[in-house]
């Protein structure tokens, strides 16, 4: 495959075949996020790979309250059974997260990050400029091996009790978790995103960018 397939198809994937993800595939796929890059180069992300079963079920077990209260905020008085065909796959997703073979979570040095924006009033999402292309590069990586991944950050508010489990440091924060494993439903030949004329502009906001 070349880049722009991969960008194009690395689709989130939600169901999992059973077959583990091999040790030297695993390796190369966590390889791929330490070559992002990151302010000062001081690289402050490190990566959990959960294959415990009971840790993995632990997991689940911490990650589905999260889940269950962002449903409720967001689908109103909706039953399960009236959900659009993404949330009912979501819905799935989270109930059989301990079934997905590999787990991975994602773990960054708190010192090592400097959110430039902490003062402006409003949420700071400057920090994660030195964690997510990571992340980013380890999915793109998971897709180019032929591995299913999905991008998660639900299970970040139960820190403390992820934290507990896996012996995270003090210093440390999660950021995300990802799901690793051989997809069971085909990649798609293209994803659905808005077109380039409504996401990039030139010399100002809304201004056309010539051949969008």
């Amino acid at each position: 495959m070349n880049l722009q397939e991969v960008l194009e198809s690395a689709a989130t994937c939600r169901a999992y075949k059973p077959d583990p993800v091999p040790d030297d595939v695993l390796a190369r796929v966590l390889d791929a996020a330490r070559w992002a890059p990151s302010g000062g180069n001081r690289q402050p992300v490190r990566l959990i790979a959960v294959r415990d079963a009971a840790k993995r079920r632990r997991l689940k077990e911490l990650y589905l309250p999260v889940w269950e209260r962002y449903l409720g905020a967001t689908a109103g008085n909706v039953t399960r059974a009236d959900f659009p065909k993404l949330v009912q796959d979501a819905d799935r997703f989270a109930h059989e997260l301990d079934q997905v073979p590999v787990l991975i979570v994602v773990c960054a040095h708190l010192p090592d990050i400097y959110p430039t924006d902490h003062r402006l009033g409003r949420l700071s999402i400057v920090g994660g400029a030195s964690v997510y292309p990571a992340v980013q590069n380890l999915l793109l990586k998971a897709r180019d091996e032929g591995l299913g991944a999905a991008l998660t950050t639900l299970l970040c508010a139960v820190e403390p009790e992820v934290k507990t489990l896996l012996a995270i440091p003090e210093d440390f924060a999660t950021a995300a978790m990802l799901t690793l494993g051989w997809p069971a439903r085909p990649f798609p030949r293209r994803m659905k995103r808005r077109p380039l004329a409504e996401i990039a502009y030139l010399d100002g906001f809304g201004r056309q960018l010539p051949g969008a």
